[in-house]
């Protein structure tokens, strides 16, 4: 059956236009008068810790973007809501993995793209993911997609995924989050091959009704989707950097969800305001104070191991998160394969070692920069590892910036001291792909460079026994310690306290699927 579907209704932007005051209000908190929304108004307000400016799920750059992608596209299968990872079918009606290698899929008959791009085929399937791969894409994204080799078109409607070898992560990585998105050929190709700020053609329960820069991003019910209708009529995202300043608008009864800081949860534990709920959900973000091997005074190992040894993580999670989060092993969090017992350097810092390091530097009159994220948490935390370098005679400056221009920093040469946090998806292979050699420079900030490391990210992920699996990774973060480029510290925990209005929908890490929100 062919279905054609209609252009999106002309005007659509401009209805609510007017609305993006309210966006200027949600980024200066002071500016806000206090005065809670309608309940009944049909709209959910929910907070992101960034701007989603960018449309393409392959130069997205990670939970922020994806949170919208999910909502206006649609991907074979999709992670499902609550405590467990799982996966359930989305765009196809049938997904099945015939071999190590070869999964076959077919696609439900009811999905259609916008703007005239008519319905999602196994066309669609295809040039999404094999776009993901093509060097001429550069998509930042390409290792999520393992060992892709190519899909078969075999119908309208059906498919098969061949790799070039066995991926474990296809399942928790590949197939449900950023890659796995589903965009039209037609309009991809018709704009020359890369989406920018405007989505071109959604085919999800939402649409993208609007976005203003920095303000809000505006989605509503697309009025084309035949699946389970979602439950709100309009979602609105506001992306505010400081979780100190999400609390002020939640209890402004502003927004009806945000993550909130570690630092309030005793308090929000004590009782939500406006009847309110706290939800606490264990983390797979990783922090660390990372150091750009490429820098001309960071070229001394010695010297970074000092840095290395002079950082005490338990004071910093004390000053920064009030004891509410445990000091991280490496890049991967317990309960996933590859999760380290201890590390390298102990959590406690050793100031008489890292004093004896730096004196084997023969470094003198150390100064160096650290750049962060305008966030509370973030500034605490560099001003903690400030004073500690003092202690050993480093001269540490901070310098704070903005989420556009921190997310930029991958081609800032000039980057010294990062003090960085990435998301992460549930497989170990999702946190080590960031730190090869090919992404030295784009997402391996640090410049980070090992043979070793490299291939046992490859190998684990094409191994099936989790043991063996294991224990790459483990050696992986070794070697990452091993270098002096990292300071491992913490993977938090995800709290979130939404309104009474709201029955959340979250990803067993505390994050948003907002297609799948109801109304309590």
């Amino acid at each position: 059956m062919k279905i054609e579907w209609m252009k999106a209704p002309t005007g659509r932007r401009n209805f609510l236009k007017g609305a993006t005051a309210l966006g200027a209000a949600a980024a200066m908190p002071m500016g806000w008068a206090g005065t809670a929304f309608a309940q009944d108004d049909g709209v959910l307000r929910v907070r992101a810790y960034g701007d989603a400016p960018n449309m393409d799920p392959a130069h997205s750059v990670g939970v922020v973007e994806e949170e919208i992608h999910a909502a206006i596209y649609n991907k074979l299968i999709q992670y499902k809501p609550g405590s467990e990872w799982g996966w359930q079918l989305d765009a196809a009606s049938m997904i099945e993995q015939v071999d190590p290698t070869h999964i076959k899929f077919a696609l439900r008959d009811d999905i259609g793209f916008t703007n005239g791009h008519g319905a999602m085929t196994a066309e669609d399937v295809k040039f999404s993911f094999e776009r993901i791969v093509a060097e001429a894409t550069e998509s930042p994204n390409k290792p999520d997609m393992g060992p892709l080799s190519h899909v078969e078109v075999t119908g309208e409607r059906e498919g098969t995924i061949v790799l070039n070898e066995p991926f474990a992560p296809l399942w928790s990585i590949a197939l449900p989050y950023i890659t796995g998105n589903i965009v039209s050929k037609a309009a991809v190709e018709a704009t020359g091959g890369r989406i920018g700020s405007d989505p071109v053609a959604e085919s999800g329960p939402y649409l993208r009704a609007s976005w203003s820069p920095k303000e809000k991003t505006v989605l509503q019910r697309n009025p084309n989707w035949k699946g389970d209708a979602p439950a709100w009529d309009t979602i609105e995202v506001y992306p505010i950097d400081d979780e100190n300043t999400a609390e002020i608008a939640f209890e402004a009864g502003e927004l009806d969800l945000t993550r909130v800081s570690l630092g309030s949860v005793a308090r929000y534990r004590g009782g939500v305001p406006n009847g309110g709920t706290l939800v606490e959900n264990p983390s797979l973000f990783y922090v660390w104070l990372g150091m750009n091997l490429d820098h001309p005074k960071l070229q001394n190992q010695k010297l970074r191991q000092a840095i290395q040894h002079a950082i005490d993580v338990p004071t910093i999670l004390e000053a920064s998160y009030f004891g509410a989060a445990d000091p991280s092993t490496g890049i991967i969090a317990p309960g996933l394969a590859g999760n380290r017992a201890q590390g390298l350097v102990a959590p406690q810092a050793n100031i008489e070692k890292a004093m004896a390091l730096l004196a084997e530097s023969g470094e003198t009159n150390v100064s160096l920069t650290l750049d962060i994220l305008n966030k509370t948490t973030y500034t605490t935390m560099a001003q903690v590892i400030q004073a500690m370098l003092a202690q050993i005679g480093i001269t540490l400056e901070i310098n704070v910036l903005e989420s556009g221009a921190f997310w930029a920093s991958g081609e800032n040469e000039d980057l010294q001291l990062v003090l960085n946090r990435f998301s992460m998806a549930p497989d170990p292979s999702y946190a080590t792909a960031w730190f090869t050699t090919e992404q030295a420079g784009i997402w391996n900030w640090e410049r980070f460079r090992n043979d070793e490391f490299d291939k046992l990210h490859a190998a684990a992920s094409a191994e099936t026994d989790n043991a063996e699996r294991a224990a790459m990774y483990q050696r992986a973060q070794d070697l990452m310690e091993e270098s002096g480029a990292y300071r491992f510290i913490t993977h938090e925990a995800t709290p979130v306290v939404h309104s009474s209005r709201v029955v959340p929908a979250l990803r067993p890490d505390g994050l948003s699927l907002l297609r799948y929100f109801g109304k309590a």
